[in-house]
């Protein structure tokens, strides 16, 4: 049996990993995997990946990419989920701030720098037509030290995973005044190099396994009740939810899919133009 370490937010999109762990489904071909919430996010699996505290991660898109490209020992195995990512943009709930316009030049509450809440904020200023040099950021750490932050005016904004903030937002913790999208695939599966070349079958197989448990999930009459009653959310909330997220069954990662990722980290600077070389060759498994 060959144990790993998985991290992923504890989040509704990574239930068909706990189903599958749950239901014993990697034990069956000698993988013992021990999932780690990761309520910190990309930049905290980042950080695990770097220092080998998990082996393997799914995290968002953007994030990994930028890691990889700037010198990660990782390599990204599959999309995970196909469709973006549904970023609400939160504000202090009592603030006069009532329009994406009154964000500019305020400061952002991120978890880590190079996690999503950061790259997504510099996506944000870029859409709204926005210097991003005059973006200012206060780290948090996860999305309680982001509404943290709100109410303290430490930020006066905040942009996390609409869905997962929607329970804070009606208890007055916060308040979204618009979503923004991601223009890519939102979550990928990422294995640190050095675990990849020892369990590449291993992993392959992982994949599969996750992807069949995410399929099967869909069919479950009671999915929307699960779902609820798991990650506190509305049941209406989990019903848009599911109609909007799409994930990946074909475990393949396609990597046309990422040169917008590429391009878009490259127009705001966040990565190089030298870094962006050969990016294909850098961020996927070598045949």
């Amino acid at each position: 049996m060959i144990g790993l370490n998985i991290g992923g937010v504890p989040e509704h999109f990574n239930l068909p990993w706990r189903l599958a762990i749950e239901d014993g489904k990697f034990r069956e071909f000698g993988l013992n995997l021990h999932w780690a919430d990761m309520s910190g996010g990309t930049g905290q699996m980042i950080r695990g990946l770097e220092n080998k505290s998990i082996d393997v991660a799914v995290l968002l898109t953007e994030g990994i990419t930028k890691a990889i490209l700037q010198g990660l020992d990782a390599t990204i195995i599959q999309v995970y989920v196909n469709s973006p990512l549904q970023w609400g943009v939160h504000v202090p709930y009592n603030s006069d701030i009532q329009s994406f316009e009154d964000l500019k030049d305020k400061t952002y509450a991120i978890s880590r720098e190079g996690s999503g809440s950061h790259l997504m904020s510099y996506v944000f200023a870029h859409q709204q037509g926005w210097p991003t040099d005059n973006l200012k950021f206060n780290v948090i750490g996860d999305v309680y030290g982001g509404l943290w932050a709100l109410e303290h005016n430490e930020a006066q904004a905040f942009l996390w995973e609409k869905y997962t903030t929607a329970p804070f937002a009606e208890q007055k913790k916060c308040r979204s005044i618009g979503d923004v999208v991601t223009p890519w695939p939102c979550f990928v599966i990422a294995v640190r190099n050095e675990v990849l070349d020892k369990h590449k079958d291993l992993l392959d197989q992982m994949c599969k396994t996750v992807n069949q448990r995410a399929k099967e999930m869909l069919t479950e009459p009671n999915i929307v009740d699960i779902i609820s009653w798991r990650y506190n959310l509305r049941s209406s909330h989990v019903e848009s939810w599911l109609k909007e997220t799409v994930w990946n069954y074909d475990g393949i990662a396609y990597p046309l899919e990422f040169n917008k990722t590429v391009n878009y980290l490259k127009m705001l600077d966040l990565i190089t133009e030298e870094q962006s070389e050969n990016w294909r060759e850098k961020l996927f498994p070598k045949s």
